[in-house]
């Protein structure tokens, strides 16, 4: 527990059984719950999970496969059931430094943030990434800062932390599911106002292959398209709503009844003349 906040590590993992115990067995002991979601991996990742000795850590399984989306929002509602007020995502291809937690969690605990996410291109390792995922990473990160209105510049980091009520406020049930998830999430959240930080992790390659495909990436520019054309439509649909509610309780002037104006010539002559 941080300063009275129970916080709780999300580790969404699918083919995981090699890695999940590692990153499991080095959560700091400040960590006061730990849920597993396994989206239905075909191999071992969840008897891996089963094996590791710790009260703190609790097993979902898919039933079928949802996507590190639908793991993450599974992880989510979990651990809210189980009270936590702070909500990290670390993945379970153990990619993510614990050293770093500390930085991540800070800005919720202290109440400043509503969503926190790291940022590996600050750090001074950032060589340690592929060229490829760099590059994509950058230009990724500029389009969701563009499309959410937040000073973004790693949108595609997976080492996050939530503040319980920001996580209620939510219907995960809304957001997309596969890749893209991340972007989604963040033009949400900065449409609507939320506090969103970024702090500095390190990132972490150990030659680990990636799932991304470069189709992956025109999803994931479609998914930005799509939540800033969601989120732009609701904006013009409540701004309409305001405005219908203005105009039903103070009419405009041109639309007053003629009797309201009986008797008082210079305001009628005055209020057609603005009215025109």
């Amino acid at each position: 527990m941080k300063a009275h906040a129970s916080v709780f590590v999300v580790v969404p993992a699918y083919a995981e059984e090699e890695r999940i115990a590692r990153v499991l067995g080095r959560l700091p002991s400040f960590i006061d719950g730990v849920v597993v979601v396994d989206d239905h991996s075909p191999d071992e990742t969840a008897n891996a999970v089963r094996a590791v000795v710790d009260s703190r850590v609790h097993l979902v399984r898919h039933a079928e496969n949802r996507g590190v989306g639908r793991s993450i929002a599974s992880g989510y509602q979990r651990a809210l059931e189980l009270g936590a007020d702070v909500l990290v995502v670390m993945a379970g291809d153990d990619q993510m430094d614990p050293a770093d937690l500390d930085a991540l969690i800070a800005p919720i605990v202290e109440g400043r943030a509503d969503y926190v996410k790291g940022n590996r291109l600050r750090h001074s390792e950032v060589a340690r990434m592929p060229m490829h995922r760099r590059w994509g990473t950058r230009a990724l990160g500029w389009l969701t800062a563009r499309a959410s209105g937040l000073a973004l510049g790693d949108s595609q980091c997976g080492y996050t932390a939530l503040a319980r009520q920001a996580a209620l406020d939510i219907d995960w049930n809304e957001l997309w599911e596969r890749y893209g998830y991340p972007n989604d999430l963040l033009i949400l959240l900065g449409r609507r106002g939320a506090r969103v930080h970024e702090v500095t992790v390190r990132p972490v390659y150990a030659g680990e292959k990636s799932g991304l495909r470069p189709w992956h990436l025109l999803t994931i520019v479609w998914v930005i398209a799509r939540r800033f054309a969601l989120e732009t439509s609701l904006v013009t649909a409540q701004r309409a709503r305001r405005q219908a509610a203005l105009s039903a309780d103070q009419p405009l002037l041109s639309e007053q009844p003629a009797q309201a104006l009986a008797g008082e010539p210079e305001r009628a002559v005055t209020h057609r003349t603005f009215a025109g």
